[in-house]
């Protein structure tokens, strides 16, 4: 899988709360699992779960403990999974589950009031549909209603499947300067200022390294945070694009 980035003076990106939490990583995980939520298999989600933030220490994202503390609960709910069950008497709930299950209903419906994931859920969960087309030629702004925020979690997705193809053992075993990412966060606003906006394939096309697609990822994670530019997804197309902020 992932091997740690080893580097005396690595680069860490703080992500603060402008990214999503633990809970919008289970619900994204659900999602793209297509699992029903008092039905989920715990086992499967642990394992993801744990290999997102394995993921993201590996690139020195900031990890915040609510992370930790609901990989814990993952794990603790999947060990009592295991054990023996006891028949008890009929109307009493007794799986482990639950404890995971009822905050993340709720936590679903106060998502789902927002008019943005109610837009989210008409996406085909796979931005790569489309990844043979010519972006900008497929782009069409049609107005801020057909277009909806990127979380982390996708990011990162879309970030798995363009380094795999440079390198298919999926290793990041490579260092990342702080020099490196500013000067291709100054790249990159040097592209919006002259385009407006930019595909998030196309900012990877003239990275020939492994290094140089991670440099690219995390420079895109920093001036996301710093709100320098906005994230979007095009719901008809799932194109993801990069505007200024």
């Amino acid at each position: 899988m992932v091997e740690q980035i080893q580097d005396q003076t690595p680069y860490y990106v703080h992500l603060g709360d402008l990214f999503d939490g633990p809970m919008d990583l289970l619900v994204h995980l659900v999602k793209k699992n297509e699992l029903d939520i008092y039905d989920i298999p715990i086992a499967l989600i642990t394992k993801q779960y744990l290999e997102y933030l394995k993921l993201m220490k590996a690139l020195n994202i900031d990890i915040a403990g609510e992370f930790l503390l609901m990989a814990a609960t993952l794990v603790h709910i999947k060990s009592r999974m295991l054990l023996p069950t006891q028949d008890e008497p009929e109307g009493e709930e007794d799986d482990p589950r639950m404890e995971i299950v009822r905050p993340l209903a709720e936590y679903l419906q106060l998502k789902y009031a927002a008019e943005d994931l109610v837009k989210r859920n008409q996406l085909d969960w796979d931005v790569f549909v489309r990844e043979h087309c010519d972006d900008d030629t497929e782009f069409v702004d049609e107005g801020s209603e057909n277009l909806v925020q990127v979380s982390l979690f996708e990011l990162i997705d879309a970030f798995q499947e363009i380094i795999k193809q440079v390198s298919p053992e999926h290793f990041l075993n490579i260092t990342v300067d702080t020099i490196s990412v500013k000067s291709r966060i100054s790249q990159i606003a040097d592209i919006l200022e002259q385009r407006g906006s930019v595909t998030f394939q196309k900012l990877f096309e003239t990275q020939a390294t492994k290094g140089d697609i991670i440099v690219t990822f995390l420079a895109i994670l920093e001036m996301a945070r710093s709100q320098v530019i906005r994230i979007m997804q095009h719901v008809s197309s799932g194109i993801i694009r990069i505007f200024h902020g």
